[in-house]
């Protein structure tokens, strides 16, 4: 009964965490149209670096890591795939950017098949396949007027892949709250890098969204500062959530509610702010969640045999 609580607690806490993500990724697309990619990830890990030594304080979690150079290859991993997303979100509507970072499963299936010796079941190939389409489905590439933007979201989902793989096979012993250290420490000066560069080598900067990763520091900021502000605390809190829900119950259950936040996103883009989606777009959105809660589950049904075997 106490682990049923448990586990309904935290697929409550995980579909609470993508409601959030869900909702305030729409608005990138306004910061989009005031400021740039890297004094927008600089301005809010500055504002978030507080919030999360404050998760330290109340005991969620040390900040120093274990093991420096594994969490660091891991926080330059992830903060590739942040990049490519939010680079996305200022380009696309979020129902595309999300279907291409959830390749993530799909390129975690296909470097522990390759890399990493581990084998594959039909079913598992099965959920692939069902993914891959869907991301086909959602994205809907056209080979005669081929944009290299839409692969954006998809080269975000294979860093975001890679760092999952690390994270599994190097991190599981390190505290949550410096995993997520690293990874604002690492997007922070990932900013600072980038807004020295385009300080040295200024490139014409087209206006609107399209400008966004071109776009160099813009002061004031004041435009855009309510909706980073909004961006870091609401961030913050969504994150608390998503490691709370991950502490009470088994990953592998837990992560297939991750898959929410393909509803919450593109229902809130299409209320709010008209973002239009298809309706084979939608069927590639259930396909791709289909196959996310298929290798949930056989994810789980494999850790219970390894169990059972012990």
């Amino acid at each position: 009964m106490e682990q049923n609580k448990s586990a309904f607690y935290a697929s409550m806490l995980m579909i609470g965490a993508m409601a959030i993500i869900g909702v305030i990724d729409n608005y990138v697309i306004r910061l989009a149209e005031i400021i740039g990619l890297w004094q927008f990830h600089l301005s809010r890990a500055l504002l978030m670096l507080p919030l999360i030594v404050c998760l330290s304080l109340l005991g969620l979690g040390s900040l120093r890591p274990r093991r420096f150079g594994v969490v660091a290859l891991r926080s330059i991993l992830f903060t590739f795939a942040m990049l490519f997303y939010f680079s996305a979100l200022a380009l696309m509507p979020i129902a595309q950017a999300l279907a291409g970072l959830f390749t993530s499963p799909i390129f975690v299936l296909i470097i522990s098949a390759l890399f990493m010796k581990q084998h594959i079941g039909p079913w598992r190939i099965a959920a692939a396949l069902l993914g891959f389409a869907g991301i086909l489905c959602v994205l809907q590439p056209d080979p005669q007027a081929f944009d290299v933007r839409t692969l954006l979201p998809v080269a975000g989902g294979f860093c975001y892949a890679l760092s999952a793989v690390v994270t599994r096979a190097y991190c599981s012993n390190e505290s949550t709250v410096s995993l997520l250290a690293g990874l604002v420490v690492t997007l922070a000066i990932a900013g600072a890098v980038g807004l020295i560069w385009l300080a040295l080598f200024p490139v014409e900067v087209p206006t609107g969204p399209d400008g966004f990763v071109m776009r160099g520091w813009v002061w004031p900021m004041h435009d855009a500062l309510f909706w980073v502000v909004v961006q870091a605390v609401f961030s913050t809190i969504a994150v608390f959530m998503l490691i709370k829900a991950y502490q009470l119950g088994e990953p592998s259950y837990v992560a297939v509610f991750e898959y929410s936040v393909m509803i919450f996103g593109p229902l809130f883009g299409w209320v709010a702010l008209g973002q239009s989606v298809g309706a084979m777009q939608i069927i590639g959105i259930a396909m791709i969640a289909t196959a996310g809660v298929l290798l949930g589950w056989r994810e789980r049904q494999l850790q219970s045999r390894q169990s059972q075997a012990r």
